[in-house]
């Protein structure tokens, strides 16, 4: 017999999902039914927290207490720059190895980059705007026009002023 449970521990599990998409039950068995939770149940939960990241890979955390199970999205910054694209959702079953050639602008990566400041390496805020716009480079998409890695080069040199915070 496993030991009993505490029903005020709180564990807390990562998972890759497709957002909208309610994923196999069979592979949330082995992380989830050990807990004592149906791995349907939780992957329909799933689903109706990540509708509106339909289409994109993105991180969950399940939050799991008293056999209860809270999902919360945690975006990563490459899904965030895609959703601010704001491409049409696809089906990942015929589409496959997309670019994402798209135009933002620098205000919604000073936004994209508030959201990910917690989760940055980089003392202020300017890191962490190099940070996203490297991310979007390697995504494909442009700046206002420019290349991302044009925008970094203007911010080093000061061209372009970062917001403090």
């Amino acid at each position: 017999m496993p030991p009993k449970l505490d029903p005020n521990e709180i564990k807390i599990i990562h998972l890759r999902v497709t957002g909208g998409e309610v994923g196999g039950a069979a592979t949330l068995a082995p992380k989830v039914g050990p807990l004592g939770l149906a791995p349907k149940k939780v992957g329909e939960d799933i689903a109706k927290a990540t509708g509106d990241w339909k289409g994109l890979r993105i991180t969950v955390r399940l939050t799991i207490q008293n056999r209860q199970a809270q999902v919360s999205v945690v975006p990563s910054a490459s899904s965030l720059i895609i959703r601010a694209l704001k491409e049409p959702p696809r089906d990942r079953k015929k589409e496959k190895n997309i670019k994402h050639t798209g135009n933002i602008t620098l205000d919604e990566v000073f936004n994209i980059a508030r959201i990910m400041r917690e989760r940055s390496m980089a003392k202020a805020l300017s890191g962490t705007v190099k940070e996203m716009l490297g991310t979007a480079q390697s995504v494909g998409c442009t700046i206002d026009g420019r290349s991302a890695h044009d925008t970094i080069e203007a911010i080093d040199s000061g061209e372009i002023e970062v917001p403090d915070e």
